[in-house]
C-alpha cells in the first residue's frame, strides 16, 4: 500500500506543479506534458484509490495530509488511534474521518522556528509574514543549482526555521527533475512542499554572475527564492509566486536587489520591491 500512497502524493506533486506553471505564465503555459502524465498516472491507480482521488480531485488538488502527531495535518482532526496505527502499518488507505484525504506517516524535514523575531516598527505584511533578513543571502557561492539550494537550506537550518536542511536538498533536487523551476527573467523557485509544522518559510539569495537553471525560459538565475511549504498552504504559494514573478519582471527591482549587498538591505529591498505584487 506504501507504493500506492507514494503514487498519490506523485500525483499531487505533478497537479501542483502544473498550478504552478499556470499562475505564473497564464494562457501562455504549455502544461501538455504534465497533463498526459497526470492523466496517466490516475488511470495507473488500483480501483481504490482511482475512486477517492476521482472523487477528491474535483473538490481540491490537495488529495493526501500527513499525520503529524496524531492529527491530520491539512484540517487539523484528531485521528483515532486506532486509525493513527492503521497509517502507520500501511496496510490500507486510511482516510481522514474530517476532510476525507488520504493520510500518510512520512519522516521529512520539520518546520521548527518560532516567530521571527522583527522591531515593533516593522509591518507584518507582505513577505515580512513569512521571511526575515537571517533568509537573505546576497552573494550566494553556489555555482549550480544543486549547490544554490543546498545553500540556502543550510540558511534556513542556521536560522531555525527546520530541523534538518539534508532532508531538504533531495526532494527540492527531485522536484527540478520533474520541472525545473527556472522563470525568465533570471528567477529560480526552487521549494519543497509538505513540511508542516508551521508556517511557509521563503530564503532568497542572489548571484550576480548567474547560476544556470533549467527551465522553459532557459538561460542562467540571478535571484534564487527556496521555500519550505506546508501542503495547506499550496494555493496562496501561488499567489505568491505570481506576485514575485510580477515584481521582478521590472528592471528597477531587480537592479534595486542586485545593489544589496548585506542580509538587512537585501530584505528591506525585497520588502520594498514586493510591496505591490505580494499580498
Amino acid at each position: 500500500m506504501r507504493s500506492t500512497i507514494n503514487q498519490l502524493i506523485q500525483l499531487q506533486e505533478l497537479t501542483l506543479i502544473r498550478d504552478e506553471q499556470r499562475s505564473i505564465r497564464g494562457p501562455a503555459a504549455d502544461t501538455s506534458a504534465l497533463n498526459a502524465s497526470i492523466d496517466a498516472m490516475a488511470e495507473s491507480l488500483v480501483p481504490a484509490a482511482k475512486t477517492i482521488y476521482a472523487r477528491l480531485s474535483k473538490k481540491d488538488h490537495i488529495v493526501t495530509a500527513q499525520m503529524i502527531d496524531g492529527k491530520c495535518s491539512m484540517c487539523g482532526m484528531r485521528i483515532a488511534i486506532s486509525q493513527v496505527q492503521a497509517v502507520k502499518l500501511c496496510r490500507e488507505l486510511v482516510t481522514c474521518p474530517s476532510c476525507a484525504r488520504v493520510l500518510y506517516d512520512a519522516d521529512g524535514a520539520r518546520w521548527v522556528a518560532a516567530r521571527p523575531k522583527r522591531s515593533a516598527g516593522e509591518p507584518k505584511v507582505g513577505v515580512a509574514r513569512f521571511s526575515a533578513p537571517e533568509l537573505m543571502v546576497p552573494e550566494l557561492r553556489a555555482k549550480t543549482a544543486q549547490e544554490a539550494i543546498s545553500e540556502l537550506a543550510r540558511t534556513l537550518q542556521k536560522a531555525g526555521f527546520v530541523d534538518d536542511a539534508k532532508k531538504l536538498v533531495e526532494p527540492a533536487l527531485a522536484r527540478e527533475e520533474t520541472c525545473p523551476t527556472g522563470v525568465g527573467p533570471a528567477l529560480a523557485f526552487p521549494h519543497v512542499r509538505g513540511i508542516e509544522g508551521g508556517g511557509l518559510s521563503l530564503a532568497l539569495g542572489v548571484s550576480r554572475k548567474g547560476i544556470p537553471w533549467g527551465g522553459a525560459d532557459g538561460g542562467v538565475a540571478n535571484f534564487v527564492f527556496f521555500s519550505t511549504i506546508p501542503t495547506a498552504v499550496s494555493t496562496f504559494y501561488l499567489r505568491l509566486l505570481a506576485g514575485l514573478a510580477d515584481a521582478f519582471s521590472r528592471e528597477a527591482n531587480r537592479k534595486e536587489i542586485l545593489a544589496a549587498k548585506t542580509p538587512e538591505d537585501l530584505w528591506k529591498a525585497l520588502v520594498k520591491t514586493t510591496r505591490r505584487t505580494v499580498k
